[in-house]
């Protein structure tokens, strides 16, 4: 890999692409008051505060400003000067934003870059001039809070993506394309999965019966892997008092709470998360050395009041299920412990078609809670676990959270986008603080490590990424709708009603159109649909009690008898395959 095809130089050239457009929006639009502008994953944004919002045909015109500047190869030279000047130079310029920003963050000197007449508030480092951004693509445009304060004053973000090369950036925009095609919010739509409605708030998801099929399938097949592995599992309330969450610290260190129910003249809480309640459950009884390991798994829905500039369909909710579980074993247990979530994890990962996947360890911080001892032997497990099975992983040291060291697996989909689902977490913060323990074989009371686990991440997401990763069309064991029968006249109806009797009694998902259209035009009703299985029943199919069968994407493959589908498609369905091949 070159310099300029490293992610750092790639952060460089997109945080100057940032100026480069906030330079031709104030020189198009004066007045204009910029914020900030940071290189982020793929791409760049910038702030502004602007009355009139940005239309398409702008953000044309900012790129065709962009172009002329980048021609130009201005150069881009660093300024460093005295923060009251700093202070004045901004004023000067209308740059109320800025002023605040240099008076909230510079030091005694201040960093900025200039290009022309555009001066920034910026520490850099940038591209030496303009004629180094040649790449680039503004992309869209929308709102967000000055200093991420709802309360604040509404800005106009404008995104934009840039690379070193014209191919990079002709990829680039290709996958976004393909990305728009596959987007779980539009397929979610066109195949009657699930909505949101206003009415009932945002960020609250409503599962139609077709994504409900779905969900179904994932959840029984979580629990038969859970309960293989070892685990028990648990169904718990969704509030308990705010008690609760000042012991676990919630109140102080989470900000996405809701505000507390009042009941009885006690205050209760929202759960955000599930392990308070675990927990409980651990200590409705002493424990002993002799009980350990216990394995407690959970799909459990919690409600997080995220900023409604970050919902995203399935992918950020306010109300989600997460596929939760918390192990309580001897120090002795822990790195066997971690090594089984490990295989399982990567199990079902597998078995819902992601093969590829990045693992990252993230170690202690600065600032952290329980015995460095502790810390250390919990790395050192998860560090052997991940070496023990010869799986490839990055350090990401200090990247912990404060309450203990983690694996993370970030599966790749059929875009070779990231995804992060599989967490496995130390926890020395809640052990300490809900004073977890139990009786060693010494008689004596020994604190037992806490692992926090999630395989999938939440159905919801993990249903928006299977969404994305199949573009709709997915395995027959996963599809909501598997069969579809399309009788040719009506005089064929009771042998489709026969055969959808069949299938149901048998576990498949099925249902017969019976509207009285055309053959072709039902046939083309379920290729959108994306069901897996098309049967066509007419005269012959009825004489000879069979099926002509066509096989979504791969069309017709002709007559079959109803024995061999059947045998055949509950093969399929059991052995979770991934394509359907008659």
């Amino acid at each position: 890999m070159t310099i300029a095809e490293s992610e750092e130089a790639l952060d460089v050239l997109r945080h100057s692409a940032s100026h480069l457009l906030a330079h031709a929006v104030l020189d198009l639009f004066p007045g204009t008051q910029t914020g900030i502008g940071p290189a982020v994953e793929n791409g760049f944004y910038y702030d502004f505060l602007r009355e009139q919002p940005f239309t398409l045909e702008d953000l044309a015109a900012i790129e065709q400003k962009m172009n002329e500047f980048s021609q130009r190869n201005i150069p881009i030279e660093r300024m460093v000067i005295p923060k009251e000047e700093a202070i004045r130079l901004f004023k000067d310029k209308g740059q109320q934003l800025k002023v605040e920003l240099v008076q909230e963050k510079a030091g005694e000197e201040v960093s900025c870059y200039k290009q022309d007449s555009f001066i920034d508030f910026c520490l850099g480092p940038h591209v030496p001039s303009t004629g180094h951004i040649k790449h680039f693509k503004l992309l869209s445009v929308s709102g967000a809070y000055w200093k991420g304060d709802e309360k604040g004053l509404q800005l106009q973000r404008i995104y934009g993506t840039a690379f070193y090369n014209k191919k990079d950036i002709d990829d680039y925009l290709l996958l976004l394309e393909e990305a728009k095609k596959r987007d779980h919010r539009k397929l979610g739509q066109e195949l009657d999965l699930f909505s949101f409605n206003e009415n009932l708030g945002p960020g609250l998801i409503l599962w139609h019966p077709k994504g409900g099929a779905v969900r179904k399938v994932i959840e029984d097949y979580w629990q038969e892997a859970h309960l293989k592995d070892g685990y028990g599992l648990l169904y718990t309330p969704h509030i308990a008092k705010l008690d609760v969450w000042r012991t676990s610290g919630h109140t102080e260190f989470y900000d996405a709470m809701y505000p507390p129910i009042y009941g009885d003249g006690v205050e209760y809480e929202l759960k955000p998360m599930n392990c308070p309640f675990h927990i409980m459950v651990y200590k409705s009884r002493q424990r002993s050395y002799r009980e350990l390991p216990l394995r407690w798994a959970e799909l459990g829905t919690v409600y997080r009041f995220e900023r409604s500039g970050v919902l995203h369909g399935l992918m950020r909710a306010r109300g989600f299920t997460q596929d939760d579980a918390h192990i309580f074993c001897r120090p002795d247990q822990l790195e066997e412990e971690i090594q089984r979530v490990i295989l399982l994890a990567i199990r079902v990962l597998k078995t819902f078609g992601f093969n590829e996947y990045d693992i990252f360890l993230s170690t202690r911080p600065e600032k952290h809670a329980g015995k460095i001892e502790d810390w250390d032997k919990a790395t050192h497990a998860l560090e052997k676990a991940l070496n023990n099975e010869k799986l490839d992983f990055q350090v990401d040291k200090g990247e912990g959270v404060f309450y203990g060291p983690k694996i993370d697996i970030k599966i790749k989909d059929a875009l070779r986008r990231s995804w992060q689902c599989t967490t496995i977490q130390l926890d020395f913060n809640l052990a300490e603080r809900f004073d977890i323990t139990y009786v060693g074989e010494d008689g004596q009371f020994h604190r037992p490590f806490l692992i926090h686990r999630a395989l999938l991440g939440s159905l919801e997401r993990f249903f928006g990424v299977l969404i994305e990763q199949y573009k709709g069309n997915f395995p027959l064991w996963l599809a909501p709708v598997q069969v579809v029968i399309l009788p040719i006249a009506d005089r064929h109806n009771n042998y489709a009603e026969k055969l959808d009797g069949i299938f149901r009694e048998e576990g498949i998902r099925s249902f017969v159109d019976l509207r009285r259209e055309k053959v072709g035009y039902k046939i083309r009703e379920a290729e959108n649909q994306q069901i897996p299985l098309i049967l066509i029943v007419g005269d012959r199919e009825v004489e000879r009690q069979t099926i002509s069968l066509r096989v979504h994407t791969k069309g017709d493959i002709g007559e079959v008898s109803l024995n061999d589908f059947l045998e055949k498609i509950k093969e399929l369905i059991k052995n979770k395959s991934l394509s359907v091949n008659f």
